[in-house]
């Protein structure tokens, strides 16, 4: 309405054309900002179309009012090791193999809730032959609220297991043998995942009475019988949909116990 008025004036002198042209300049600028409402906030929907590297930052926050059924759907998804993931993993988690290839394995994206009730982003690599039953492990999990501390890829602790589950990081893939062993562990061919490790260790006592614990600042863990935040045993969620699907449980083992592991 106010640039009409500013038009169908018709001012004599050019000082007062001036003058209204200036006018109807600050009014049209007034009009377009009250318009514009400054940049979206980052949303899960605008990463659905972007790499992974790009898109997606494992451990961030994610809010709840951001999460509807379609955008959710986006967030459990597997996809092809690209070359910008190849080179992060490069020289940490992977190396070149006769056993397994960039292509035989498969980088997952989930959310998941932590101890405090927030939702994270996670990500794991694994082999492409278990990528469906993770991600339906993964996504029941994440409907029921199980915590899981943190999700990240093993390359952020620069591939070094002990670090990693310090942190109660839950990881699956990473070029490696069995501890104390010539042969490769399962978790070299991405068929192995360790969930909640701090709280879930390894523990293995020899015939010597020496005593293994990993990590190593796990050992008030090691005692079953104890009740504390993240524990599996026969009767945890985590448990039942893993042997569901198939996989075998660490702490079922009779000379060892890995309570974190779950290997198909």
């Amino acid at each position: 309405m106010y640039f009409c008025t500013v038009i169908a004036y018709n001012p004599s002198s050019m000082k007062q054309k001036l003058v209204m042209s200036l006018a109807a300049l600050l009014v049209l600028l007034a009009v377009c900002a009250h318009r514009y409402e400054g940049p979206r906030p980052f949303s899960i929907r605008q990463a659905a179309g972007r790499s992974a590297a790009d898109a997606w930052k494992a451990g961030e926050v994610v809010p709840p009012a951001t999460l509807s059924a379609a955008t959710l759907a986006q967030c459990f998804r597997a996809e092809p090791i690209g070359d910008d993931l190849l080179r992060r993993i490069s020289g940490r988690s992977y190396r070149p193999n006769p056993h397994v290839r960039p292509s035989d394995l498969r980088y997952l994206r989930v959310l998941h809730y932590d101890g405090q009730g927030r939702i994270l982003r996670g990500e794991l690599i694994c082999h492409k032959t278990i990528a469906a039953d993770l991600l339906s492990i993964f996504r029941e999990l994440y409907d029921h609220r199980y915590p899981i501390g943190r999700m990240q890829l093993i390359d952020d602790y620069d591939a070094d297991d002990e670090r990693s589950m310090r942190a109660n990081n839950t990881t699956c893939f990473c070029y490696r043998n069995i501890a104390s062993s010539a042969r490769i562990s399962k978790h070299a061919l991405g068929l192995a995942v360790d969930i909640n490790p701090l709280y879930n260790p390894y523990y293995r006592r020899y015939a010597s009475g020496r005593v293994k614990i990993q990590p190593s600042t796990a050992a008030p863990y090691c005692d079953r019988t104890r009740a504390f935040p993240y524990k599996i045993d026969r009767t945890d969620l985590c448990y039942r949909l893993f042997v569901r699907h198939g996989f075998r449980w660490g702490g079922a083992w009779k000379t060892v116990k890995d309570y974190q592991h779950f290997e198909k």
